[in-house]
């Protein structure tokens, strides 16, 4: 039986018997559930069920989920069965059946569904805890018993194994796993089950929800008893097909197929190839739905673990031969491979296969620099017969050559050594406060001084036992009634029966507004979202608020009609970005408020004049055009048949909202729009800077603020024309003549040939991570010359600089860093070391300016190209 096969009888399994089919999530987890980067279980995307946070769909649920873990990263390729990226087949019962039912569908579904030999299914269970005062898990065991699975094949195992916890305290239960005795080819006779041999390979895990676990591990019954399990499809393929490991099934083959091709190797040729081709093959399949779902490679969060398994691959890749641009070749394998189950992943595929080849030429870069000193760090260990590397070596790797730590901890750990952990982990956190900078506030969790924090809002919202039905999208105005009050800090949180105020979410600030009541009056300060609910922040400006109130609930509509219009313009500006640039281009993250719009985006360059001033252009036209904005409610399958665009880290249900700007845009979205373009009147951008590696953002100001924008500029070009004294028609043309005058006095004072360097310099400056960069080897005539020459540089350009020069047969460097630089991080010092070394001499100097020398000037060349990979790494 193979993959799709196997996937389907589930899922079919499981909706004849009253579940219902839900989507998998997507990788990236709901902005709402900040508690993981990525989605690394089944039953993750049901949390707010579990939680009691949001009614389900339906008390029975069936899924097939994407899932990623790294935590056993190091394992993959080394072992049979560890993996990245998998699939996780789940059946979730909510407040229905219990152990029973559970056990039950579990023993069918294996033996007459699938077929796996009922003899060879071996059962764990709890077996109790003294510290939680639990016995065996005597119900599971009497539930398998009636199944027909003999005592002597059902092992009971403690805490470690079969307990299940959300965390330290939360919901928590005990568990049962299946596993398949594949006979004595694979182990011993003395091998069991949970003893993480070969022999027992464990496919179902059943969790029972039962107990609420407290800080003093006592256990109360939840209210609901609810049943989360999780079959791993890839290990009931190595089961069902009869082959050895997971990369030996028929969906996995293929992606190894290719390593073989491209390396010429063979899959068992020795360990290190067929560890080398089982990482490619499980790492293809990480980064494909990774970028699929729109995460892009970069040195933050789940950018930085992208990166790292891109660049893992890239590593192996060399251990195979393997030379040339492997990687969009390796995603377009897993789009044929699993294109039909995943539809998204063909819909992205040229997205994807842009972000591979850029990861894989700037990575290719920095490789083979970083393997050499990798290789000298090695052999100094071996030299001083010591197991132990410094902390500043694997550091410097990291630092300098974007070698992922883990990676160099890898590397290491094959040559038999290993690093300070402790050390490096200082070392990246002085890294870190020198790139915050002087004056740079740490942001920090909201407290009651600002606000009641998230988890006391939630505990209001719920124990209400009502939620609030939004009415703002129909009108601002609203009579209603306070439902339920609580004070807090001199503040009050309330739930109105009917509110016209939306909350925070999906990019767009809260509305503002009033609460008028018969005895009283209050200003709503924030609109708190909880689920499909709200909670509304309120300060009273006269008398007090009584639950039970009748209320007058008003949105501030000067406020709200700005921030519909900034909304919809992030609509037309998402759709112009991705007409100009491609469709690569997907938000990552946005603000919506009635000062301005922010929005986030990925593409890895800065955007040229001319391609802001296009998009700029076209969404202009777009406004002109007085396009219909429209708010439809639909399936989300029909909402994606229709081409509407799913936005990162939000969460949709099975009926969605969908903003429909006419044959421009389609995206899922819950915000306030305009009924027309017209309405936002004038579109501009202000601001076009980096955001994070790979990320760039545009701010924008529509409407009002589009006006006074306007008319500040007016202002300075009246006062530009009156200094030069010419018609502000003809003041560009009387600046150009003006800076001519300026070049020609230059040189006839002498300073010609320096200022025509310099500008040449500055017109090849290349920008990264939002600052501007120079590195170059130049004629000068001393070492004062050469800091001369980084000084009027740095000046024009406001950025990073790195020259070399050749004197009297030494090499001579300098590194002059602006203030904006240094803040980003940079250190000239640091820079100016790792061109040093490469220069065969020394050197250093404060972050702003260093200097050094060397023996050996032939080198010039290769060390301007260190420190600017030292520059771009430290900025990347």
């Amino acid at each position: 039986m193979q993959a799709d096969e196997i996937r389907e009888t589930y899922l079919e399994f499981f909706e004849e018997r009253g579940h219902r089919r839900v989507p998998s999530a997507s990788l990236v987890p709901s902005s709402y559930d900040p508690s993981v980067l990525l989605t690394t279980a089944g039953m993750q995307p049901f949390k707010p069920y579990f939680r009691g946070e949001e009614e389900p769909p339906a008390p029975r649920l069936t899924s097939c989920q994407k899932c990623f873990r790294t935590t056993d990263i190091e394992n993959v390729g080394m072992t049979a069965r560890h993996l990245t990226f998998f699939e996780m087949l789940g059946n979730f019962s909510l407040g229905d059946y219990f152990k029973r039912g559970a056990v039950e569908y579990a023993w069918e579904l294996s033996t007459a569904g699938f077929g796996l030999d009922p003899e060879r299914i071996w059962i764990t269970v709890f077996e109790g805890d003294e510290s939680l005062s639990l016995g065996p898990d005597e119900e599971a065991i009497e539930c398998w018993r009636s199944v027909g699975v003999p005592d002597e094949r059902i092992f009971r195992l403690g805490r470690d194994d079969n307990f299940w916890q959300a965390g330290p305290t939360g919901p928590s239960g005990p568990s049962s796993e299946l596993y398949l005795d594949r006979g004595p080819g694979f182990g011993s006779d003395g091998d069991r089950p949970g003893d993480d041999t070969e022999r027992f390979l464990e496919f179902w895990n059943l969790v029972f929800m039962q107990y609420e676990l407290h800080d003093d591990q006592s256990l109360t019954p939840l209210p609901k008893r609810n049943i989360d399990t999780g079959l791993g499809l890839d290990r009931l393929a190595v089961l069902l097909q009869d082959v050895d490991s997971v990369y030996e099934t028929h969906h996995f083959r293929p992606l190894v197929e290719l390593g073989e091709e491209l390396s010429g190797r063979s899959y068992d040729a020795d360990e290190a190839t067929t560890r080398a081709l089982r990482v490619l093959a499980d790492h293809g399949r990480s980064m494909t739905f990774l970028l699929a779902d729109g995460v892009v490679p970069s040195n933050e969060d789940r950018g930085y673990i992208l990166r790292r398994i891109m660049r893992r691959a890239i590593q192996q890749a060399r251990v195979l031969g393997i030379e040339d641009s492997f990687l969009p070749v390796l995603c377009q394998r897993v789009t044929d491979v699993m294109g039909d189950a995943y539809p998204q992943l063909a819909m992205e595929r040229e997205s994807v296969a842009r972000w591979a080849a850029a990861e894989e030429h700037g990575f290719g870069r920095t490789l083979s620099q970083g393997e050499r000193l990798l290789t000298d760090v090695i052999r100094r260990a071996k030299d001083a017969s010591t197991s132990w590397v410094p902390a500043e070596d694997a550091f410097r790797l990291h630092d300098t050559y974007g070698f992922p730590y883990e990676m160099t901890k890898e590397l290491l750990a094959d040559a038999g050594l290993a690093v300070d952990d402790r050390g490096f982990g200082e070392l990246m956190e002085a890294a870190r406060e020198r790139s915050r900078g002087p004056g740079r506030a740490e942001v920090r969790a909201p407290t009651a001084g600002g606000g009641p924090p998230h988890e006391r809002v939630i505990e209001f919202a719920r124990s209400t036992g009502f939620a609030s039905r939004f009415v703002g999208y129909e009108s601002m105005e609203s009579d209603t009634v306070v439902a339920a009050l609580e004070r807090a800090n001199g503040r009050y949180l309330a739930k109105l029966g009917e509110s016209p105020f939306y909350p925070e979410g999906g990019g767009q600030v809260s509305d503002s507004g009033l609460v008028e009541t018969p005895s009283g009056a209050a200003r709503v300060s924030a609109v708190y979202r909880v689920g499909d609910d709200q909670a509304v922040a309120l300060e009273t400006t006269s008398g007090e608020l009584a639950v039970g109130d009748t209320a007058r609930a008003v949105v501030d509509r000067e406020a709200r009609l700005a921030t519909m219009c900034n909304h919809t313009a992030t609509h037309l500006l998402h759709a112009a970005l991705r007409e100009r640039l491609g469709t690569h281009v997907r938000q990552a993250g946005s603000y919506v408020g009635p000062d301005k719009l922010r929005f986030d985006f990925t593409h890895g360059e800065r955007l040229s004049g001319a391609e802001a001033a296009d998009v700029e252009e076209r969404v202009n036209a777009w406004i002109l055009e007085s396009r219909p904005v429209r708010a439809i409610h639909t399936t989300r399958t029909e909402a994606e048949a229709l081409g509407a665009m799913a936005l990162f880290g939000e969460k949709y249900g099975d009926w969605v909202r969908m903003v429909e700007v006419e044959a421009v845009s389609r995206e899922l979205c819950g915000g306030t729009h305009v009924g027309s373009t017209a309405e936002i009147g004038l579109f501009h951008i202000t601001t076009e800077t980096s955001s994070a590696s790979n990320v760039r953002r545009i701010e924008a100001v529509t409407g009002h603020a589009g006006v006074e924008v306007f008319r500040a500029r007016t202002r300075d070009l009246r006062d530009i024309a009156a200094l030069l004294r010419v018609p502000e028609h003809d003041v560009v043309r009387a600046v150009g003549k003006l800076t001519d005058r300026v070049r020609e006095l230059s040189k006839r004072s002498g300073g010609g040939d320096d200022r025509a360097l310099a500008e040449s310099l500055i017109e090849g400056a290349t920008e990264v991570g939002g600052i501007r960069i120079v590195g170059e080897v130049v004629d000068a005539a001393d070492p004062k010359a050469l800091l001369d020459l980084s000084d009027r540089v740095k000046q024009s350009l406001d950025g990073a600089v790195v020259l070399g020069c050749a004197v009297d047969g030494r090499a001579h460097l300098v590194a002059n860093f602006s203030p904006s630089a240094i803040e980003r991080g940079l250190k000239a010092g640091e820079v100016i070391r790792a061109a040093a070394e490469i220069a065969g001499g020394g050197g250093g100097g404060r972050d702003t300016m260093a200097q050094a020398g060397g023996r050996d000037p032939e080198k010039l060349p290769e060390a301007i190209a260190a420190a600017r990979l030292a520059m771009e790494q430290a900025l990347g």
